[in-house]
């Protein structure tokens, strides 16, 4: 699995770590030679995810924790399982998320908060719990995981879109505020991709994953979905030292399909 170096004696934690684009993401650091916390709310998805990274590479440095982005305290205690297990920390990937497929005409107001308390309450409970740990790293990075809908639009998904847009915000006022103590805040925003969520819930509804790939042909320029670690590759880059001048940027990963 090693690739490089670009992480090495670095240490990450990813929430959303079970799957997709955050397991990805952990194979991609572990190969470049980072210490990886991974938190999510399934644990058999961190158990897969930690058994493939090990099944790759014996001496991979994994670790997970069980968790509810949505909770303080668990934020709280996978910081400090990060500092217990590795002795600190220099990146924060807020990839964890929950979706709604309601129209903005008809969500309630339970929807609207369990939307904000995932997808924008979690990533803060994150960014707060890990500041103290990233700011004695002396080149910290956070890289929070928003949608290329969070800068274009679409329908029935106003309130998963809502959420990733006021993710961009924070992106841009914590690269303000953590300027001064060393730590660079960015986001990317992925398009279409090709995640073990899509294909279940296709298969759910009787589709098979060929006739998936046939879906969004027309959803970016490049004309075909992302695998997860083609978004793996830039959140690296933003997580790394070569991006040692970039903070408060937004970084599409969508094909093109936002200019489209």
């Amino acid at each position: 699995m090693q690739q490089g170096t670009r992480l090495q004696g670095k240490v990450a934690l990813i929430t959303g770590g079970g799957g997709g684009i955050g397991g990805a993401t952990a194979r991609v650091f572990c190969g470049e030679g980072a210490a990886v916390v991974l938190v999510d709310a399934n644990p058999a998805g961190l158990a897969n995810v930690a058994d493939e990274l090990i099944r790759l590479d014996p001496s991979a440095r994994i670790k997970t924790f069980v968790a509810d982005v949505s909770s303080v305290a668990d934020a709280l205690r996978a910081a400090q399982h990060a500092a217990e297990s590795f002795g600190g920390l220099d990146v924060l990937v807020n990839n964890a998320a929950v979706r709604n497929y309601s129209p903005l005409a008809e969500a309630t107001p339970a929807e609207w908060q369990a939307m904000v308390s995932v997808n924008l309450i979690g990533t803060s409970n994150y960014c707060k719990a890990v500041l103290p740990l990233l700011r004695q790293s002396g080149s910290a990075s956070i890289v929070n995981v928003s949608s290329c809908y969070a800068v274009t639009g679409r329908k029935g998904m106003g309130l998963y879109d809502a959420t990733k847009a006021g993710m961009l915000a924070m992106t841009r006022t914590l690269a303000f505020e953590e300027a001064a103590h060393g730590v660079r805040v960015n986001a990317v925003c992925p398009g279409s991709t090709l995640t073990d969520f899509h294909v279940n819930r296709a298969r759910a509804a009787g589709n098979s994953v060929e006739v998936l790939k046939t879906q969004r042909h027309d959803t970016s320029l490049i004309g075909r979905w992302a695998a997860p670690e083609e978004i793996s590759w830039p959140i690296l880059w933003l997580a790394s030292d070569e991006a040692s001048f970039i903070t408060g940027t937004t970084l599409m990963v969508d094909g093109g399909l936002s200019i489209m």
